[in-house]
């Protein structure tokens, strides 16, 4: 009798049994190591996924690398970045190109991941200093842009060819930032400050009503990220755990990740169902199953 059945049959009800069932396949929720630990520097940050599951974080060993992990593991160096560019925030765009907001240099940086050749996509002299990264369906990069000294940000946008323009200013110190699965909204945290924001997405790419989703008590926030059905999974920087939300700002369950200091996020594994999150206490990646795909491992996968 399958797990399904066995829980129907008690009485457990859909979904309950669909819990059951995922349960079966794998542990949902739990932390596990990645990584040694150490093996990062004390700036590890990134992560993203690449169509082969392996996963890439910047500052593996040393400073100003980017690191590619297997989906067992196994670590090595990708990629020096040159001069003094050291890279926060990575995602990837289409046909397989990888973002990195260098955020001493401040530049988006576009790495080919066969040549492994690094080229500036985008630099904002403007910019305090571009820190994580989120993309559009249509390839319009969104950047945060924190002032820790003043504690305050704003987000920039910048077009498929490099164009750089400031979206949003007058904010907290702008972090994590994430698309909807829809294209249509933006959401912003503040780490200081604590507030998660949503903007309107205008036809322009430009940011329209503002509206607050939630303000949290305590803790900081780093790095966000959505899964298919628009929850979002927010770093709780100091509380060292993961907090999943609806977009309306509803707490649905809070992971612990195994050090006090998670930094940034991704949606990876053979079906987008595992989530690596870096993590600066201990220097390393940890990762989790969930029950839904990440969205933009799903979008990649679908263009």
């Amino acid at each position: 009798m399958s797990l399904r059945l066995f829980a129907t049959k008690l009485g457990l009800g859909l979904a309950v049994a669909t819990c059951v069932a995922l349960a079966g396949e794998s542990v949902l929720f739990v932390a596990t190591p990645l990584t040694m630990p150490g093996s990062f520097t004390k700036g590890v940050e990134g992560p993203a996924c690449d169509a082969n599951g392996n996963v890439y974080a910047v500052n593996f060993q040393t400073q100003q690398t980017i690191g590619k992990v297997s989906p067992a593991g196994h670590a090595e160096v990708f990629v020096t970045l040159p001069d003094k560019s050291v890279g926060n925030g990575i995602r990837f765009g289409r046909g397989g190109i990888m973002f990195v907001a260098d955020y001493v240099a401040h530049n988006v940086l576009r790495i080919d991941p066969t040549s492994k050749a690094i080229s500036v996509h985008a630099h904002g002299p403007e910019m305090n200093q571009p820190n994580d990264l989120a993309i559009a369906p249509d390839g319009t990069i969104y950047a945060s842009d924190p002032n820790w000294k003043n504690q305050s940000g704003q987000v920039w946008r910048v077009s498929v060819t490099g164009e750089v323009t400031r979206v949003a200013g007058d904010m907290g110190t702008t972090n994590g930032i994430e698309v909807s699965p829809d294209g249509k909204t933006l959401y912003v945290n503040e780490s200081v400050q604590r507030n998660v924001w949503a903007f309107t997405i205008t036809g322009e790419g430009a940011l329209a009503n503002k509206r607050l989703i939630r303000q949290f008590p305590d803790h900081g926030f780093d790095g966000m990220r959505c899964d298919v059905d628009g929850n979002l999974y927010i770093t709780r920087h100091g509380k060292g755990t993961v907090v999943k939300m609806t977009p309306k700002g509803e707490i649905l369950q809070e992971i612990g990740v195994l050090g006090t200091s998670p930094t940034n996020i991704c949606f990876g594994g053979p079906d987008g169902r595992t989530v690596y999150v870096t993590e600066a206490e201990q220097r390393r990646i940890v990762q989790f199953r969930v029950d839904r795909p990440g969205w933009e491992w799903r979008r990649w996968r679908e263009q």
